[in-house]
């Protein structure tokens, strides 16, 4: 794969500056860089969802690519469409052999050349050879089996899954869907434990190329073998061979060596401007070696080394504009199920909030922590009990898919429904590493973590007193994951949380948790959350 000349921009923002490199073949390549770096971007230009300003990504004829997003509906599908149906899409099959069936039917009709229908004929039977037809269910079979989709949910629509069965759902597809290059973007941010150890070994033994992006250090340790960098300094790339934890060893030998190079650097031109200084005005033989000293200040000049500043990172609180009830939320005898063919996700489910209170749901993939957030704030609407919201309860949403957000309007305008003026809105966004025309973006075009850091500051503004968080570390850096834990902690409102990510949880300061679909309430005990992590991250 050939990269040549590649020029990318939003607005006034160059996010790749005439980048030309070449990318070797059937490689597992991690693709690393600081938020905005483009680490998204890079990947939607390679599949060509993103129009380059200039320059292109050449590949070989017919590479067949193809992607996991971070979020399953960035690809575009029908959400009511059964999950089987979905996982068959990935190799066509079907559509193949209809067009074989047709082009032998103009065969037969004798309609025009015969030497070219064969060249066509010839060309679909490639295609089905190289989809393995007579063999394509078994192998998808044994993708459902090893990432332990289970039975009952292929005949599910999508829209029906929860995040990490979707996640299982899109990769199952992606891998049947058999590319030669493979495009990840924070794959493992749902996968349970024993989906995420065959996806691995998978990835190992794959014989094409991988690009992956992702959070998860242990995992670009184990299936990468080269780390791409993305400059955001530069707008440029540099490729480095082994994983991730050999880049972070190597780069910053790079940049301590830079540091001492730049130090010594700036003794020498310090050295030289005093001599300059002193004697410039000096005559003969000293006048002389003053002038050479001061060629020799401007060469240095031309060629000093730049030290490049340390990353921003994410800064805000959050305030309550008003106190809630002792009891902000009280929920009863709650019974849900998405059809009435369907079993009940939980039945007669009762707990009350109490104000102040950090309560976290925890359980398997599936049973329903997503759904009971999203009838807590109304999106769905229980089959039977109540769930009673007092008339001072406030509530602020994060969703896991951060479908809160409008992908169509910029950055900026995604605020117009808040009450809060322009000058503290820039203060706020610059806060979420949003500066200049970065807030005329849409919010389409933003990475998932962009996203995720749009929707945390839309949440910080809101003066809510009771906040429902659905996984909101699934999109973030480290970092930032450490930064809202301690924000979150010091939240003096309400909170219910949905995560799997001990570090985080285990930092909020969780008083109760209540485990689905049992529904069986305990206080908190890190023990637990380790434990589902290990079956699932959802």
């Amino acid at each position: 794969m050939r990269i040549k000349n590649l020029t990318v921009t939003f607005g006034n923002q160059t996010i790749f500056n005439d980048v030309s490199m070449i990318l070797p073949d059937d490689e597992k390549i991690g693709i690393v860089g600081v938020n905005g770096a483009g680490k998204t971007t890079l990947l939607k230009v390679m599949l060509g969802s993103i129009s380059p300003d200039y320059g292109k990504i050449i590949y070989k004829k017919n590479t067949r690519i193809d992607w996991l997003p971070q979020v399953i509906s960035d690809t575009g599908i029908d959400m009511e469409m059964e999950v089987f149906d979905y996982l068959l899409s990935g190799r066509p099959i079907d559509e193949l052999n209809k067009q074989l069936e047709s082009l032998y039917k103009e065969l037969e009709e004798n309609s025009r050349s015969q030497n070219l229908i064969f060249n066509e004929i010839n060309e679909v039977q490639e295609k089905l050879d190289y989809f393995d037809q007579y063999n394509a269910d078994a192998i998808l079979l044994k993708l459902i089996d090893g990432v332990h989709i289970e039975e009952s949910m292929l005949s599910k629509k999508l829209s029906e899954l929860s995040g990490g069965q979707k996640s299982k759902v899109a990769f199952v597809r992606l891998l049947y869907s058999k590319p030669e290059i493979i495009l990840l973007d924070e794959p493992t941010n749902h996968l349970d434990q024993e989906s995420r150890d065959y996806i691995i070994n998978y990835l190992k033994n794959y014989k094409g190329s991988v690009f992956v992006i992702s959070h998860d250090i242990d995992f670009l340790n184990e299936v990468t073998n080269k780390t791409l960098f993305l400059d955001k300094r530069l707008g440029n790339f540099e490729l480095f061979d082994g994983n991730y934890s050999y880049f972070k060893k190597i780069k910053s030998e790079q940049e301590e060596n830079l540091i001492r190079q730049a130090e010594m650097q700036e003794k020498e031109v310090k050295k030289l401007r005093d001599i300059v200084l002193k004697y410039s005005h000096s005559s003969g033989k000293i006048k002389r070696m003053a002038q050479d000293r001061e060629k020799k200040l401007e060469k240095l000049l031309k060629e000093k080394i730049e030290i490049v500043v340390p990353d921003k990172h994410v800064k805000f609180d959050m305030e309550i504009s008003r106190e809630s009830a002792n009891i902000p939320i009280e929920v009863k005898d709650l019974s849900f199920r998405y059809d009435t063919s369907n079993d009940y996700l939980f039945e007669d489910l009762s707990f009350s909030l109490y104000k102040g209170e950090k309560f976290l749901v925890v359980g398997e993939n599936g049973v329903g922590k997503s759904t009971l957030l999203k009838l807590i704030v109304g999106s769905l609407v229980p089959e039977d009990g109540n769930i009673n919201i007092h008339n001072k309860t406030d509530i602020g949403y994060y969703a896991q898919e951060l479908d809160g957000l409008n992908l169509d309007l910029s950055i900026i305008d995604n605020f117009k429904d808040l009450n809060i003026s322009l000058k503290k809105l820039r203060s706020v966004l610059g806060r979420f590493l949003f500066f200049g025309d970065e807030v005329f973006k849409k919010v389409g075009v933003l990475s998932p973590g962009e996203r995720a850091r749009v929707a945390l500051a839309k949440l910080s503004v809101g003066g809510f007193n009771f906040l429902v968080l659905d996984e909101p570390t699934n999109h973030l850096d480290p970092d930032t994951q450490e930064l809202i834990a301690s924000v979150f902690k010091e939240f003096p409102g309400t909170m219910i949380v949905v995560s799997h990510n001990p570090s985080f949880v285990d930092n909020l300061g969780i008083e109760r948790t209540i485990i689905l679909p049992e529904g069986i309430i305990s206080y908190y005990n890190k023990g637990i959350v380790q434990y589902y992590q290990n079956l699932n991250k959802d």
